[in-house]
């Protein structure tokens, strides 16, 4: 039950019917959301570092027209397993994996945000040939996602503390970055669906250990083999100077679109210009040849 007053389209979103569901992937469960009928050409949508599958509850099913779309929890992060490593490839056969039991119709587009955009990229790279394109959501190449600098800073992402009450531990949900417009009803969603009670009271359910692991560099763009196409906030971590390096690394093959007025979680703030946006590349892609790098 939602304390924050929200509008009628984001109710709506939460109440359209979906089916949880997990496949085991190297010996651990991972879980995911499907909304939309089976075997549909579909969408799997990447949340970031420490986040999980219910920050796109309401975008998902606003892209489930023709689709069948899934969101993924990650290892380490929601209600999916855990690991004793993360590497970037590991997440990136995750999601391809799960594509494929949710029974989504052929290679499926993935979508992916800050560092899921990282996974995403890993995956066009390493399984491209699986795979029907890619849109990666303001990922900040050449630098770290925002939190795994504040991870590995020691600003956020510590070891996890266990909270007296769930009031008490949504008292402390903050983003990272933290952004002044994201919408209230949104963010309260999503910090409920953060945490989980264990034994002497609630805590989060990300794994910290999620962010010990290299990061990639910005050459592997240069390894990817589906098509793509780059999304940046306007207020975001990816500067112009970054997009249009992303954008000569990619071969400049790939479309860079702006979303106004977004901070870095565009889902938080600008969910209804986030999904404008990828209706219409979506519609496009759907009717045009792929560019290919050879």
């Amino acid at each position: 039950m939602l304390a924050v007053d929200a509008p009628e389209w984001f109710r709506a979103a939460l109440a359209a019917p979906r089916e949880d569901d997990e496949v085991e992937v190297d010996g651990c469960p991972i879980h995911f959301v499907r909304w939309g009928a089976q075997d549909r050409p579909g969408l799997v949508l990447v949340h970031g570092g420490a986040a999980h599958a219910h920050w796109w509850d309401h975008v998902a099913p606003l892209l489930m027209q023709e689709c069948c779309v899934v969101a993924v929890d990650l290892s380490g992060h929601g209600d999916s397993g855990r690991r004793d490593r993360y590497p970037t490839s590991t997440w990136a056969r995750e999601i391809v994996e799960v594509a494929e039991h949710a029974g989504i119709a052929g290679p499926p587009v993935v979508i992916g945000h800050s560092m899921g955009g990282w996974v995403a990229i890993t995956a066009a790279a390493e399984q491209g040939d699986r795979l029907d394109g890619i849109v990666v959501l303001d990922s900040p190449v050449r630098r770290r996602a925002p939190e795994e600098e504040a991870a590995a800073e020691g600003a956020a992402f510590g070891p996890l503390r266990t909270y007296p009450t769930m009031e008490a531990a949504l008292s402390r949900f903050r983003t990272v970055p933290d952004q002044p417009t994201s919408l209230p009803f949104v963010l309260e969603h999503v910090a409920r669906a953060s945490v989980r009670e264990i034994d002497g009271g609630w805590t989060w359910k990300f794994d910290p250990r999620i962010f010990d692991r290299p990061v990639p560099t910005g050459e592997l763009l240069q390894q990817v083999r589906c098509r793509v196409a780059l999304f940046r906030s306007e207020h975001g971590l990816v500067t112009p100077d970054i997009g249009a390096y992303m954008y000569e690394q990619l071969g400049r093959l790939a479309p860079v679109v702006e979303v106004p007025l977004a901070h870095h979680h565009v889902m938080l703030d600008q969910p209804i210009p986030l999904v404008t946006g990828l209706r219409t590349l979506l519609a496009d892609w759907e009717h045009s040849v792929p560019q290919r790098r050879t």
